[in-house]
């Protein structure tokens, strides 16, 4: 996955923040987190859904029987994180929201559903429900 990820990266910085083929005309951002262990920058591009003045962000992971270690990451950050978001690198702050525990779940789900056509395919992947994260730049 490190170096799918890492394609994806360099094609987000040489091409400011616009993807094609699969992801175009989807927002995506890369989300900078430190790992909770190792205290290492890791950074991951994310599919993101514009939402309200936010956007959110999925631990789908492709439909992994796991979540993504970003969101435990993200869940570890007290503070704002880094994202690239286009040509900017900015500061956001963010809450991850967890089906079950929150009750914003489903709606915040529903609309990063709808924005990723995947959705469908990964959830069909698991019987996980899937951790969201709203990100919200400063």
């Amino acid at each position: 996955m490190a170096s799918f990820n890492d394609t994806v990266i360099e094609n987000f910085r040489a091409h400011e923040g616009v993807l094609g083929g699969h992801w175009e005309g989807k927002t995506t951002l890369l989300l900078h987190t430190p790992g909770r262990k190792s205290g290492k920058n890791f950074v991951n591009p994310l599919v993101a859904a514009p939402y309200k003045d936010s956007f959110i962000v999925c631990g789908s992971g492709g439909g992994a029987p796991e979540d993504p270690q970003w969101v435990a990451n993200l869940e570890a950050v007290d503070g704002p994180v880094t994202v690239e978001l286009g040509t900017e690198t900015v500061k956001a702050d963010h809450r991850v929201v967890r089906p079950g525990l929150d009750d914003d779940w489903d709606q915040l789900y529903e609309v990063w559903r709808e924005y990723w056509p995947d959705a469908a395919d990964y959830e069909k992947k698991t019987d996980r429900k899937f951790p969201v994260a709203v990100i919200t730049v400063r």
